[in-house]
């Protein structure tokens, strides 16, 4: 019943409203998609993964879900050194204490949330990624002096409410969990703020931020991975009898993640973390809907009311973003 966090492989002014997702242009940089480009490989890649992840675990039998995620980042850093050396992007340098701290933070993010996942229900689990949005809007509020307004806000709370009415089960609680869930909001939500403000403050893209941070964040999930996995689910991924069919889907799976990191950082930086979030969301409700029709899972009224809330508030949210970004710009002009 465990669930893969391909979310976690992975913000202040300049975040794009929902609606101005499909009115940017393509950008000119290397290897920068416009905005909706950037949406649309995030959800395609997100959705695809968390399916091919699905079969791996479920049907093959491979749970070393740390340890594959770390395979994942490594994979990424080859692909974006061949990139780089075929003048697709032009590596650009950080501030090694900076992007030290942003690595490791991503890494041990990643590490919390599966810890969340083996010591609590699934349903607690999901309620811990919920909370990963208003922790969010409060974190930037209270350090990054952003403002949120109130239809902002409301849509939001149409939204969580929704994806929690689709996805919780049980909210089964111990203290260990408890804990471990913490960490796992307020680590997730602080790298990926971060991972907005350190392309804005050292001027880079996407793509050099993540050509940068993404061998640190490699070895990070490489440290922590064996340890962790054998806690979870017992024995080791260094030891484990690797099947054909589970080299070859994990293979896939590595092939899918270098889109699905690309994406994450592209979305984040030409929006914001809540928008992401929003986003993670929305991928959610379609592995849902994939289930009901692709994999004859059975249809829960409950399941389907909860993605018509979630998906009314994603175009609440959408609305309130656009209004309060042309309220921002009027009174730039005036």
């Amino acid at each position: 019943h465990k669930r893969i966090t391909e979310d976690t492989s992975s913000s202040s002014s300049s975040r794009a409203s929902a609606l101005g997702w499909f009115t940017r242009n393509m950008s000119g940089r290397p290897m920068e998609l416009g905005t909706v480009g950037a949406l649309t490989l995030s959800v395609a890649s997100s959705v695809s993964i968390v399916i091919v992840n699905k079969y791996l675990i479920s049907t093959l039998g491979y749970r070393y879900v740390t340890f594959l995620t770390a395979l994942h980042m490594l994979v990424t850093v080859g692909a974006l050194r061949v990139a780089a050396r075929s003048g697709w992007l032009e590596p650009k340098s950080i501030e090694r204490g900076a992007l030290l701290r942003f690595s490791i933070l991503n890494g041990v993010s990643i590490g919390f949330l599966n810890l969340s996942l083996g010591f609590n229900s699934v349903g607690f689990y999901q309620m811990t990624k919920l909370a990963i949005i208003p922790c969010t809007v409060a974190i930037q509020t209270v350090f990054y002096a952003k403002q949120f307004s109130g239809r902002v806000k409301a849509a939001l709370g149409v939204l969580l409410g929704g994806v929690a009415v689709a996805t919780v089960t049980d909210l089964e609680l111990n203290t260990v969990g408890s804990v471990m869930s913490v960490c796992a909001v307020v680590t997730t939500c602080v790298s990926q703020i971060w991972t907005n403000t350190m392309q804005k403050t050292y001027g880079v893209s996407s793509t050099q931020l993540l050509h940068a941070a993404s061998p640190y964040m490699a070895l990070t999930l490489g440290v922590i991975s064996v340890p962790l996995d054998g806690f979870l689910v017992g024995g080791s991924p260094l030891y484990y009898e690797y099947s054909t069919a589970v080299v070859f889907v994990a293979a896939m799976t590595c092939a899918i993640a270098v889109a699905v990191n690309f994406s994450t950082f592209l979305v984040i930086g030409k929006c914001d973390a809540v928008t992401y979030q929003v986003l993670g969301h929305l991928k959610t409700m379609l592995v849902l809907m994939f289930g009901f029709f692709a994999l004859d899972n059975p249809v829960v009224a409950k399941n389907i009311m909860g993605i018509m809330i979630a998906l009314f508030g994603m175009v609440a949210y959408g609305v309130a973003e656009n209004a309060d970004k042309k309220a921002a710009e009027q009174r730039g002009s005036g």
